[in-house]
């Protein structure tokens, strides 16, 4: 490529990833509203993700009529929560960033006007990371001048390139936010400038450029720890995309009070303030298509459900993944370079999660609000590998984890006795798929296979948590398949399409489709996570009432995210402390009242 054609190519990459990268289950059908005829509805949100839900609101605010039909029995997508004996468990929210006063995340729930509904907990400021890599026990601190004084200290051979690397990730991250609030002829002739470390490195793996930086094998397996969050590793992802997600968590983690069920039922209350219709457990059958006379394209006009509804609106938008949607649509309706992008369209990994209640002191036991990553002191692109080739019952003990204490990061959730643990292990697909003859969930191979690996994870925890096999309540699986049934997401992928570099930027699926008034929203469009798919769904929003994203999202000085120390209750309010005085006094009764029938 000459030069210009190099930096027309950065732009649009840039351009379509800045503004987001700042970064189940079982129950009974229920519906909050009824739509009948095409009148009733502006639009029609297929799935309720935080992108599904968050351009609802944004459509809602603005006076249209909007339905969010959702095929689980509740809505939320990956944000969605569910109990277990009434122990609340939330699959696809671990933590989030950027959530202090005039941060991102935050900006983003008051622009949303649902800010004063969240309460959040600071996880451990001291290490809301913990790296476990092999043996080595490494913390990572908020804040990245603390980030940048543990490490340097811990690694003093590397301060240098250390110091250089952390400051590349700041001014990365800050252009990317820099590039989509540019306009002008001025901007654009600075653009260059103000960009140029963007510019410079726009084109590299993670690897490449982490490389350059830092020569201890260790500390760069660190610093990459947290390519578990978005499931590429360093020799795949781009390096702009792994700064954004750094820079995401420099200051630290926050875990919503309630899980993510909090954040679903704040946006969830905002559509229905506005006249927007939810409607859960019932699924989208096929989008309905027309090619009205005179014109070429095909329109969309509305969903058929399965149980034979048909609604009609003015448009849609789905928050499902790429070949879903399209899979809606029917592959007949579709152009041939469409159907060729959706061939090659290489999704992100999918998983393994585990939920578990104990009877334990978990942190006498080491644990504490924070992460752990644990990993063998392996090469993090072999580790990638082996998970194709790999056999998943080979060993007794899985080689990497992501554990979450879910009841230490939101203390409003513990009873006083027993503790919530949510794990999670990426597999790959096809290799687990191997493994059963059908994907019938009821079959006793499936059962049998569930039941080794739930082993096979309390092996590998004693090594965390020891004594914990003695202490389990209860263990719930979920694999891929329940992936596929709940949350709908092609091959199981827990992040929708492979954020390689050549699924990014102009290369990557857009809001807008071939299909006239056929919109998407969500993880494969823009970026993945809370934050990402809900930007997702304004960027949509704002295409849709043909106006700048910010426009959807101003600043409102009544709405505030309420923060709490996770670790430290001094500075809790009153209704905090009797809220779970409350919870363990009903724990206690319960208790009592079970002990006497026994």
């Amino acid at each position: 490529m000459n030069s210009f054609k190099i930096r027309l190519f950065f732009l649009l990459l840039m351009l379509s990833i800045a503004a987001p990268l700042t970064l189940f289950r079982f129950g009974k059908r229920s519906i909050f509203g009824k739509i009948n005829t095409m009148n009733d509805v502006d639009t029609i949100i297929i799935g309720s993700g935080a992108g599904g839900l968050s351009a609802a609101l944004c459509l809602a605010r603005a006076g249209q009529k909007v339905a969010v039909i959702e095929q689980h029995y509740v809505p939320g997508g990956w944000c969605h929560s569910f109990y277990i004996d009434g122990h609340r468990f939330s699959p696809g929210v671990h933590y989030i960033g950027l959530m202090d006063k005039g941060e991102s995340t935050s900006n983003l729930y008051e622009g949303l006007g649902i800010a004063n509904d969240l309460v959040f907990f600071r996880m451990n400021a001291k290490a809301y990371e913990h790296c476990r890599i092999g043996d080595e026990r490494i913390d990572m601190p908020a804040n990245v001048d603390e980030l940048y004084k543990s490490l340097a200290e811990r690694f003093p051979k590397e301060k240098n390139g250390l110091k250089k690397y952390l400051q590349l990730i700041r001014n990365v991250s800050e252009q990317l936010y820099l590039i989509p609030k540019m306009s002008g002829f001025w901007d654009n002739i600075t653009i260059p400038y103000r960009t140029r470390h963007l510019g410079k490195y726009a084109l590299f793996s993670l690897k490449r450029v982490v490389g350059w930086h830092i020569k201890d094998p260790l500390l760069q397996k660190v610093l990459n720890i947290q390519c578990g969050d978005h499931g590429l590793p360093p020799s795949k992802a781009s390096f702009p995309l792994h700064c954004a997600l750094m820079a995401h968590y420099f200051q630290g983690g926050f875990y919503p009070m309630g899980g993510g069920a909090a954040i679903v039922k704040a946006m969830t209350k905002g559509i229905k303030k506005y006249g927007g219709v939810i409607r859960t457990g019932q699924g989208v059958k096929r989008i309905l298509v027309e090619k009205k006379e005179g014109e070429k394209k095909l329109n969309a006009i509305g969903v058929e459900l399965e149980n034979g509804e048909i609604l009609k609106a003015k448009r849609i938008i789905s928050n499902t993944d790429p070949t879903a949607t399209f899979k809606m649509v029917g592959t007949e309706n579709l152009s041939q370079k469409l159907q060729a992008k959706l061939a090659k369209t290489r999704y992100s990994v999918t998983s393994l999660m585990f939920f578990l209640t104990v009877d334990m002191d978990v942190r006498k036991a080491g644990l504490d609000s924070g992460n752990i990553w644990m990993m063998p002191d392996r090469d993090m692109d072999d580790l990638h590998e082996d998970l194709a080739e790999v056999d998943i019952l080979a060993t007794d003990e899985f080689s990497g984890m992501f554990i979450s204490c879910s009841s230490l990061k939101d203390p409003s959730s513990y009873n006083g006795r027993h503790h919530t643990i949510e794990v999670v292990t990426f597999i790959d697909y096809d290799s687990f798929k191997a493994k059963l003859n059908n994907n019938d969930k009821d079959s006793e191979a499936y059962k049998n296979l569930k039941d080794r690996l739930c082993q096979k994870l309390v092996n590998t925890l004693e090594k965390v948590v020891p004594g914990i096999s003695n202490n389990i309540l209860q263990i719930q699986l979920g694999t891929p398949l329940t992936n596929e049934h709940y949350i709908k997401s092609t091959k199981g992928n827990v992040y929708g399409t492979e954020k390689g570099f050549y699924q990014t930027g102009p290369f990557s699926f857009t809001a807008k489709t071939e299909i006239e008034n056929l919109y998407m929203c969500g993880a494969s469009i823009m970026a993945h996570g809370v934050a990402g798919a809900a930007y997702s769904g304004i960027k949509t929003a704002a295409l849709i009432l043909n106006c700048k994203e910010d426009d959807l999202i101003k600043p409102d000085a009544s709405q505030s995210v309420r923060i709490y120390d996770a670790e430290n209750n001094t500075h809790w309010p009153e209704w905090l402390h009797q809220k779970m005085a409350d919870k363990k006094r009903r724990a206690e009764l319960e208790s009592k009242a079970i002990s006497k029938v026994m």
